[in-house]
């Protein structure tokens, strides 16, 4: 068994934005095939904000605006909110904690096994942001 950690390194342009990086895990995952080929095992991408979310969906442009819009209709930005007394950002805190901070992919023959309208996302929450930090632990042989 080989376990092997990788960080990626993310910027983020607005307050809410969903981020596609599956590209970026699958760079991370060819780049570990070519020194330790890794046939099946799993990827854990974590992000290490607490206003910041991984989630695997579907890239529609139209999906992921439906999904803001509903996000924004369940945690509205202001409600006077204990936290907004200290920081000014719980809005994002409480929606971070409602979607999650990791997601667990499965690798099949060196790749990932998404479905076929699955990607990953960084999901912003507080942004605009430089230098987010996401996880990577393959696990496998």
């Amino acid at each position: 068994m080989v376990i092997i950690s990788k960080s990626l390194k993310i910027s983020s342009s607005s307050n809410f934005q969903i981020m596609d990086i599956t590209r970026d895990v699958v760079a991370v995952l060819n780049e570990i095939n070519k020194e330790n080929k890794m046939d099946n095992g799993i990827v854990n991408i974590f992000t290490k904000h607490s206003t910041s979310a991984i989630r695997v969906n579907e890239n529609e442009k139209g999906l992921l605006l439906d999904f803001e819009e509903a996000l924004k209709d369940i945690v509205k930005e202001t409600d006077n909110y204990k936290h907004d007394f200290i920081d000014n950002n719980a809005a994002s805190h409480i929606r971070a904690f409602l979607l999650g901070s990791s997601e667990t992919i499965p690798i099949v023959d060196g790749r990932l096994d998404l479905g076929t309208w699955q990607s990953i996302f960084f999901v912003e929450l507080d942004g605009p942001r430089s230098n987010r930090t996401v996880e990577l632990t393959f696990i496998g042989e």
